[in-house]
């Protein structure tokens, strides 16, 4: 069962990050660094994992953390929150609006509860696996969406530079099996996928505090989240992620990048 408080702790993990973001986002002092694997992390990205880190060992100091920025603490404990403070980092530093704050508790290794917040946009999503309770947009709970076909959805994903060339060929087939095609829209994209604007996101090289939030996030409102194989993601998975807004596209997309 997940601790009776977590929604209530969730909007407060959200809450924390809404100053940091307005303090750097487009401001001449962001100071941008460069970690050992080349990708970027700002002021903004340690402030916020940081407080979160303080707020998680207050609130529950027998949980553990996996975080972007920070070291890990206990990630074989009964439940492990995964953190990425600002993801789309590059999005973040080039003042476009569609980074995130991404947050998740898993419990026995399993993702329960997520977090996909966009303070530039004043949107956020909070969603659950665990109990009847549905995924929230704003505050207010999701209603059902109407079944869409592949061939007329949206497929979404970061950069054509996440895939290696045997993925992309995958990726492509796909591409070519659905409506429309989005790049360049981060963790948000899983956020609309969610309130079913977006139909499948297909993504890889994808680290857990990648794509650990956005699963209790889409499944409580009825989608699913796979990788590319089928499987449940968990902290060793392979990179590669599939989410869809709704079971039936998420097994369509699923038989074209196995075929």
């Amino acid at each position: 069962m997940l601790p009776d408080e977590i929604w209530d702790f969730a909007e407060r993990l959200r809450a924390e990050a809404v100053p940091v973001v307005n303090r750097y986002f487009r401001a001449a002092d962001l100071a941008v660094e460069h970690k050992a694997d080349v990708s970027p992390v700002t002021r903004a990205d340690k402030a916020i994992e940081l407080r979160w880190r303080e707020m998680i060992a207050e609130t529950f100091p027998d949980h553990g953390i996996v975080g972007e920025e920070g070291d890990t603490i206990g990630a074989d404990r009964d439940f492990v929150w995964v953190l990425d403070p600002i993801d789309g980092t590059r999005a973040f530093i080039g003042g476009f609006p569609l980074f995130t704050n991404l947050f998740a508790l898993m419990h026995q290794s399993k993702p329960a509860f997520g977090g996909i917040c966009a303070p530039a946009t004043g949107e956020w999503w909070l969603g659950q696996t665990l109990g009847a309770r549905r995924t929230t947009f704003r505050g207010q709970p999701l209603g059902n969406r109407p079944e869409a076909a592949l061939n007329t959805c949206v497929l979404s994903a970061t950069a054509p530079d996440m895939f290696s060339a045997a993925e992309f060929e995958r990726f492509d087939a796909l591409r070519a099996a659905c409506g429309d095609l989005r790049y360049g829209a981060d963790a948000y994209a899983y956020g609309l996928v969610a309130l079913g604007t977006v139909g499948v996101v297909a993504e890889a090289s994808m680290n857990p505090w990648d794509f650990m939030a956005l699963i209790p996030v889409i499944e409580g409102a009825g989608g699913r989240v796979t990788d590319w194989a089928g499987e449940p993601l968990t902290l060793e998975s392979d990179g590669t992620v599939l989410a869809a807004a709704t079971p039936a596209l998420h097994q369509a997309a699923l038989h074209i990048l196995n075929d």
